[in-house]
């Protein structure tokens, strides 16, 4: 017997719900033979609102119970968002792995060949240059996380500002294989400081932060990544720089 279940949704000549749409997506997944109900009208909506007692649409209804919006009906199905402040790795997974992704694809177009030295350093270049994109889109917020574990920035607080700039301003300079003398020392520097601010906040001091490598907004747990990503800084940094002697 086909599973079935009601939906009712905003469909409007100036609105089309985005929710609505997640819903009876979710519930085609699930294999439910749906009765898609459109809201019309805001007079439809108020009235289904009243009528129903809900504050908002879409609201979805199985076996006669109401189950409600989109992310209620995830929760039926087993699939709940993370709660708001849940640690997460993805950003850091999403970025790392378009780094990755970025310098093979950028290692083909100028040599013909994914496994090149060069891709290794781009690999490592690029993911600076997309972490310091997510500082700077919001380099306040970034700032005042940040004061939460660097040593540097406690005791200089405008590092806190610097930080993003100089960050995307070496990893910009490794892409292009210029000013390396200016790029291996900003990488270096950075790199040995925020090192060993998070050793000591998460190894020593045993803090439970979050990683202001992202972003201000970062649910990112400070610890084993953000130590790597200082240590790949630091690496890069005494890399080019040898290369710049050589």
């Amino acid at each position: 017997m086909a599973k079935t279940a009601i939906l009712h949704r905003m469909v409007m000549p100036d609105h089309l719900c985005p929710s609505g749409l997640k819903s009876k997506d979710l519930l085609e997944k699930q294999g439910f033979e749906i009765e898609d109900h459109h809201l019309k009208t805001r007079e439809e909506v108020d009235a289904f609102k009243r009528e129903h007692q809900v504050k908002t649409t879409p609201q979805t209804f199985i076996d006669g119970q109401r189950v409600g919006g989109y992310d209620a009906l995830r929760e039926y199905f087993g699939k709940g968002a993370p709660a708001d402040g849940q640690t997460s790795y993805k950003p850091v997974i999403a970025i790392f792995g378009m780094g990755f992704l970025m310098a093979l694809a950028t290692s083909w177009a100028a040599f013909g060949d994914l496994l090149t030295l060069r891709a290794f350093e781009w690999f490592i270049a690029i993911s600076m240059s997309l972490l310091a994109i997510q500082k700077l889109q919001d380099v306040e917020s970034f700032s005042t996380m940040f004061l939460n574990y660097d040593l540097l920035a406690r005791r200089w607080v405008r590092y806190g500002y610097i930080y993003p700039f100089a960050e995307a301003l070496a990893g910009v300079l490794m892409i292009a294989g210029a000013l390396l003398g200016i790029a291996a020392p900003v990488a270096l520097f950075i790199g040995t400081v925020g090192a060993v601010s998070v050793f000591k906040a998460v190894y020593i001091d045993k803090r439970e932060l979050k990683c202001a490598c992202v972003g201000g907004g970062s649910n990112v747990p400070l610890g084993f990544v953000s130590l790597t990503e200082n240590l790949m800084m630091m690496f890069m940094g005494l890399w080019m720089g040898a290369r710049l002697l050589a």
